[in-house]
């Protein structure tokens, strides 16, 4: 994203489900893994997170936890 990333971009998106009362399911992509990454998106608001290179079977199966 050009001006925001992952990380500020969940925020606002929490942040507004406080007035909506929805919630929204997050998934974290990167292909850029490091150590704790997975730790800091969930903890910053994110539902889940996966990263490249991934097979679908895993796509599949993240996906299918939220629908």
């Amino acid at each position: 994203m050009p001006e925001l990333n992952g990380y500020d971009t969940t925020k606002i998106i929490r942040e507004k489900e406080i007035k909506t009362k929805e919630h929204v399911n997050i998934i974290a992509m990167t292909a850029y893994s490091m150590n704790g990454d997975r730790e800091r998106c969930i903890e910053i608001g994110m539902d889940d997170y996966i990263s490249k290179p991934f097979d679908m079977n895993t796509l599949k199966n993240v996906i299918l936890r939220f629908i």
